[in-house]
């Protein structure tokens, strides 16, 4: 959805939005109707069919919202304690057992549906470009290259740490995500990113 109403209009997105969620979490991509989200939602189903129409457009408009939702890139002083704070980001949020649930439904059902994926595309690249800062000013204290992707840094840090969450179910902690941003950063000090 491109705009962002206000007051009660605003009242109803959240709770359609947030309703999608619990849909996502409990059913999945392939339950949930529409019919379902309005009940949860608490609102007429032709109120949802009217606004969103499908659930493709329901999900897309949840990933949006996550994507408008201000986040700010760790600032510790240092490349490095950067990168650390943003890998500890990603694991506090997939081995936490309630925030996990939503993110790892919306990536599964973004797998089903071509207008989720976008959403989720757009969801990251706008996480990336808020991730810049970490090059810009590592750049600017002599810590990294001038050149130095800023997506590309942040993808390979998170990489090893999203591989373990959907591919392969290995554990993921703390120790785990500090290896991946000091690997990601040691392959940006090497003019390889």
């Amino acid at each position: 959805m491109s705009t962002r109403p206000g007051g009660r209009s605003a009242r109803i997105r959240d709770a359609v939005l947030e309703a999608v969620h619990a849909e996502l979490v409990d059913r999945g991509y392939l339950g949930m109707t529409v019919e379902n989200v309005a009940d949860r939602a608490g609102v007429h189903k032709t109120t949802v069919y009217r606004r969103w129409g499908t659930v493709d457009v329901l999900i897309a408009d949840a990933l949006d919202r996550g994507r408008d939702v201000a986040w700010t890139a760790p600032d510790t002083g240092s490349a490095e304690g950067d990168l650390i704070a943003l890998a500890h980001e990603v694991v506090d949020t997939f081995t936490d057992p309630v925030r996990s649930r939503v993110p790892i439904a919306l990536v599964a059902a973004a797998l089903q549906s071509s207008r989720a994926r976008q959403a989720k595309h757009d969801y990251y690249a706008a996480r990336h470009a808020a991730a810049a800062g970490i090059v810009e000013r590592a750049v600017e204290r002599g810590e990294l290259p001038p050149r130095t992707d800023p997506a590309e840094l942040v993808r390979q840090t998170c990489a090893p740490l999203f591989y373990r969450v959907f591919v392969s179910g290995e554990p993921l902690d703390r120790a785990t995500g500090e290896r991946a941003a000091r690997a990601a950063l040691a392959a940006a000090r090497a003019g390889v990113l």
